[in-house]
């Protein structure tokens, strides 16, 4: 690895060659002089590609990179179509939906730096937060403009005309480069852009501080230029995610790598069912067996065969082109990370939700389906408990309710719950009637002022009630929630996406103005489904996180 850093206001020869082309045979060596250095200012700079530019230009920091110094695209190949996209003149959006561990932060580094030096214009990049955007400035973007001296010598110009750069806003000559939080409206309508880049987009707000969708509000940032583009990646978190959505909408690349193997040279994609391992006596995993076998020709890869296969493969589209070049790229291509890491990861997670959901998200790029949804019903069955609301076990402490809100009627559910979240539904109950009258809320209040009791006659209360707005009569659920704050009844609307069960703070409905609690409903049944796995002790052992169900509705449900 050479040490030699190029200076990053060299324009190459070619200016110097047509200086000498031009006949000042007789000419004072002043005029000879001026006369070079007017081509040099001059003369355009060479055509490059971003992925050229970086193998020109860009350099590593140690804190961007296990492998600092001198860019080398050729290091890790899948890379190279990426930044390609860019250069597209038929491409206005370009996706990656990606694994951890696959360079994607380098890349984007390598497309500020790019428009900052070579093709300077105005850039937004935005990250989830506002703390994750100053983390980047820091910990990322500082490091590689301080290592690249292309870079370094446009933002010091910068700095030492006009200054006016901050941690998240630095200028250049003829642009800027912002990083700005999905979580700050204000900074998303604040400025215009050519250059968008969105990263980790499945962990953006649905909803930007009751200001709308911050990535269709950052879209409007670039409406005055005919040439912009967006370059947005993510590690998907659930299946059906923003970054699943766009690479949908995409043409859908997928990298083919090349079997290593003279003998067969087949194309393919590389994914986890063709992984092969052993494991020992103990079921412990024989880091010596993990291969990777070639799909066509059965020969098994190790890590050295898995990279070459990589470099010496190709993107290929497997959906029309409609303008979004699209890319999934798994941490299975990842040349800095050995496989039997991958397998041990993959081992230690077992069937556990809570450790397999991120296996799926950052090794495979693939977000996470609720596979609790396929718990055999006959199994649930099978663990029903004779007990009531009446008769609760002595372990039950508080209650809760949850009410959904139909046309013609409002169905209750109570579940009771002791130590560690162990649960037991306690009843489920139908009060038939019109919303719209005021007696249906009235028999609801009086429902859920109801005392049940344990075996033991303990009374067992109602303390909290969530009321769901998002059908129908939203109004009148706002109506019966005010003023109830000290009974902990609760007006909620469900929400897709990556978003805590239960929100740290309310927020407003924009309707009525009233108090509204944003429940994060792909996270609640990760949540349930994770609970219905966890087998309940026969002798009555507590069970922290275990569902119960009652003989009676089990009953009803299958009788």
């Amino acid at each position: 690895m050479t040490s030699q850093k190029p200076s990053g206001n060299s324009q190459g020869s070619t200016s110097k060659a047509k200086a000498e082309a031009v006949d000042l045979t007789g000419c004072h060596p002043g005029v000879v002089q001026v006369v070079r250095d007017l081509f040099e200012q001059c003369a355009p700079p060479p055509d490059l590609s971003v992925w050229e530019w970086a193998d020109e230009y860009r350099y590593l920091s140690k804190e961007d990179s296990a492998e600092p110094g001198k860019w080398d695209t050729s290091r890790f190949e899948p890379q190279r179509g990426i930044m390609a996209a860019m250069n597209d003149p038929d491409v206005r959006d370009i996706v990656c939906k990606k694994g951890a561990q696959v360079g994607w932060t380098a890349i984007c580094a390598n497309v500020i730096g790019y428009f900052a030096h070579y093709d300077p214009c105005p850039m937004i990049m935005m990250q989830p937060s506002l703390k994750a955007a100053e983390e980047y400035c820091k910990d990322r973007l500082a490091p590689t403009i301080e290592e690249t001296p292309a870079m370094l010598d446009r933002f010091i110009e910068a700095k030492g005309r006009d200054g006016g750069s901050t941690i998240r806003h630095k200028r250049f000559p003829g642009g800027y480069i912002v990083v700005i939080g999905a979580n700050s409206p204000a900074d998303q309508r604040s400025r215009p852009a050519r250059i968008v880049i969105e990263d980790e987009t499945d962990v953006y707000p649905a909803d930007s501080g009751g200001h709308g969708d911050p990535q269709a509000k950052l879209r409007k940032r670039q409406t005055t230029f005919w040439n912009a583009k967006t370059l947005r990646g993510s590690t998907p978190v659930f299946k059906g995610g923003p970054s699943s959505r766009d690479f949908e909408r995409s043409d859908k690349r997928l990298f083919f790598a090349k079997c290593p193997h003279k003998s067969c040279g087949h194309h393919q994609t590389i994914r986890w069912e063709q992984v092969k391992f052993d494991r020992d006596e103990d079921k412990q995993l024989i880091r010596e067996s993990v291969h990777y076998q070639c799909e066509k020709c059965g020969e098994l890869w190790d890590d050295a065969d898995r990279e070459a296969a990589g470099n010496s493969g190709e993107w290929r589209a497997t959906a029309p082109f409609r303008g979004v070049a699209g890319f999934h790229l798994s941490q299975l291509y990842s040349p800095w990370v050995a496989l039997w890491e991958v397998v041990q990861e993959f081992l230690d997670a077992g069937s556990d939700p809570q450790l397999l959901k991120p296996w799926v998200n950052e090794v495979l790029g693939e977000g996470w389906e609720d596979l609790g949804e396929r718990v055999a019903g006959d199994r649930l069955a099978n663990r029903a408990e004779n007990y009531g609301p009446h008769d609760l076990p002595d372990r039950v402490h508080v209650a809760t309710a949850g009410v959904d809100v139909q046309d013609d009627r409002l169905e209750i559910h109570v579940i009771a719950w002791g130590d560690g979240d162990e649960a037991w539904p306690a009843f489920y109950d139908v009060i038939d009637g019109d919303p719209a009258e005021s007696e249906v809320w009235d028999e609801l209040d009086r429902r859920l002022r109801m005392v049940m009791r344990t075996e033991s006659g303990r009374p067992v209360r109602i303390r909290a009630t969530c009321i769901d707005t998002g059908g129908h009569h939203t109004d009148r659920v706002h109506t019966f929630c005010k003023g109830k704050l000290k009974r902990k009844i609760f007006a909620i609307q469900g929400k897709d996406g990556p978003r805590p069960i239960w929100p740290m703070r309310a927020s407003k409905s924009r309707k009525t103005k009233s108090p509204l609690r944003i429940i994060g409903v792909d996270t609640a049944k990760d949540a349930v489904y994770g609970r219905l796995r966890i087998e309940v002790p026969d002798d009555g052992t507590p069970k922290p996180g275990a569902i119960h169900f009652p003989l009676h509705e089990v009953a009803e449900e299958t009788g």
